[in-house]
């Protein structure tokens, strides 16, 4: 039987299917930041009017792509794949309330 930590991980990977126009959706792992509950409510009410780029830098650590986890490389993403950005967050809120989807 799987046993519960009481304190998990600082991070976890997620798979993120970034919408691709014209095109299935492309899955990209993920690594995220884990927060408490508390901590998740306190940074979402501060990330209401944050730009999309902030609010990945603040949710993830990185990604399995060849390009580098950069401010730089996040803002290509988000303007390339207008989608990308409700993803990711999309992802990162539901892993967090353990709210898988079956695929």
């Amino acid at each position: 039987m799987a046993k519960i930590k009481l304190n998990p991980s600082p991070t976890f990977d997620a798979v993120v299917n970034i919408p691709v126009p014209g095109s299935d959706p492309v899955p990209v792992c993920f690594t995220f930041k884990h927060r408490t509950r508390t901590q998740v409510r306190e940074w979402f009410e501060a990330a209401i009017d944050a730009e999309d780029v902030q609010t990945i830098l603040d949710i993830a650590t990185g990604w399995e792509l060849d390009d580098e986890f950069s401010k730089a490389n996040i803002s290509a993403l988000c303007e390339n794949y207008a989608g990308a950005p409700r993803a990711v967050l999309q992802v990162y809120l539901d892993e967090l309330r353990g709210a898988r989807t079956k695929n």
